[in-house]
């Protein structure tokens, strides 16, 4: 399949530092990993490419099944969907709002997205 498919299916992109997402052909929604649309139940779904830049909604460390503490976020991609991925850097230092980008697609551990910040966190100077 090809990026840009009316199938709505979503295979792995070739180029692991591309984000797709999918796109409502009814409501113009855009999602993540979807077999329905979640806001009017359409299955005519469109697969998009993503610009790579988003804005961290949430952040969690999370200590279990680890050696060390890792954060799990939830970033708001530019297009409107939401994903559940890593955000690289101090599992602490990572906080609602700070803006990220993608480092790659898929994590070789998680399979989840890796994301770094655009802007460095200044917070212990304030």
């Amino acid at each position: 399949m090809t990026v840009g498919s009316a199938t709505g299916l979503l295979d792995a992109p070739a180029d692991t530092n591309t984000l797709v997402f999918q796109r409502c052909g009814w409501c113009a929604s855009a999602m993540y990993h979807r077999l329905l649309c979640p806001v009017c139940a359409g299955s005519d779904l469109r697969t998009e490419r993503s610009a790579g830049t988003g804005t961290v909604r949430h952040a969690t460390v999370v200590n279990r099944n680890t050696p060390g503490a890792r954060n799990v976020s939830l970033v708001e991609m530019a297009e409107g969907f939401v994903v559940r991925g890593r955000v690289m850097g101090p599992a602490a230092g990572i906080h609602s709002g700070d803006r990220v980008r993608l480092s790659t697609a898929k994590d070789p551990v998680r399979g989840e997205p890796v994301f770094q910040l655009l802007d460095e966190p200044y917070r212990a100077w304030i």
